[in-house]
């Protein structure tokens, strides 16, 4: 084979890579839930992504929470920035927004014209407000063209700040919102008013998912539940949890390793505690994502399989990244 054959044959190689790559991830005529990033952040462990998803409806995709990787996650699936209409936050925890400032930002660097609608708790529109002014300086000196900077950031995005109860309309379907329990902060307080923590219903024209977020056992989850075609779950392992942090920190002081098991124990859901969720809220199917503490063994027989069905006798998925249901 000649030098010529041989470049030929791998530009053409090349572009038929890239005309694959392109395709739609998604026939218009169905919707699919992709778990972008299935680690229980916040330390991460080489092997998953930080917590983020996307609803894809044909050429829309909206995004359910954005941790660091979230980008990337989408150049693997095929997904370009300009087909992301919107971005809901279950909470401002940075492990599931970690990856917002780089979708605001390389949508400036690469010239996007449609506003990105980012919904979130409250708090979502000050999160906001500081990464647009530290993506200012970039956005002013362009790509180093004299009189011709990137447009203003903010004139990219919209916030709407989201309320316990509320449901809006977003394009074709419908979004219900609900307080879990990631926080304790007691009902009426200053801090519950400041400080939500919020899971998802999505009403889509083909079927209904629900998406917990970050929560401990939850009445209010378990309602918006009810019936859904989809539950996608976060789940904790404890022990392997605290087992994985005492390694990273070896010298967490008492009070603040104390104050952290308080926090795993009661704002997450144990295996068990996801299955009676499931069962309780007679859904249809259950995918768990969120997996703090690592990963269980592919088969089915594995514990965590094991404690979930006890209660729920439906199908059940542990989410790898990039799954699709």
């Amino acid at each position: 084979m000649t030098r010529m054959t041989v470049k030929a044959a791998a530009l053409g190689a090349l572009l038929l890579s890239t005309s694959l790559f392109a395709q739609p991830p998604v026939a218009p005529s169905g919707s699919q839930f992709v778990t972008l990033g299935t680690m229980g952040g916040p330390v991460p462990d080489g092997r998953r992504s930080q917590p983020a998803n996307a609803i894809i409806r044909g050429d829309n995709v909206y995004l359910v929470d954005a941790g660091d990787g979230t980008v990337g996650q989408l150049g693997r699936i095929g997904v370009p920035l300009t087909k992301v209409r919107a971005v809901f936050l279950s909470h401002l925890h940075i492990d599931h927004v970690g990856g917002l400032s780089a979708i605001l930002g390389l949508r400036n660097q690469t010239e996007a014209r449609d506003v990105l609608t980012v919904y979130g708790p409250p708090g979502t529109q000050e999160m906001v407000a500081g990464l647009v002014a530290a993506l200012q300086p970039s956005a002013k000196a362009g790509y180093g063209i004299v009189g011709k900077p990137w447009a203003p950031p903010q004139s990219l995005v919209k916030v709407v700040e989201l309320a316990d109860g509320q449901t809006l309309g977003v394009d074709d379907f419908r979004v219900s919102v609900a307080q879990n329990t990631h926080y304790d902060f007691p009902a009426g307080s200053a801090e519950d008013r400041v400080y939500k923590s919020f899971a998802y219903r999505f009403d889509l024209p083909d079927r209904s998912i629900v998406y917990t977020g970050d929560t401990g056992p939850s009445d209010r989850v378990e309602k918006l539940a009810r019936g859904a075609d989809l539950l996608v779950s976060e789940m904790i392992d404890i022990d392997a949890t605290l087992d994985r942090v005492s390694k990273v920190s070896p010298n967490m002081p008492p009070a603040v390793k104390a104050t952290m098991t308080q926090h795993l124990t009661t704002h997450h859901l144990t295996p068990q505690a996801v299955g009676e969720l499931a069962a309780r809220a007679e859904v249809k199917a259950l995918v768990v994502t969120h997996l703090a503490g690592g990963t269980p063994g592919e088969a089915p027989s594995t514990a965590y399989d094991i404690a979930i069905h006890r209660s729920f006798k439906g199908p059940v998925t542990i989410a790898n990244d990039l799954d699709r249901f």
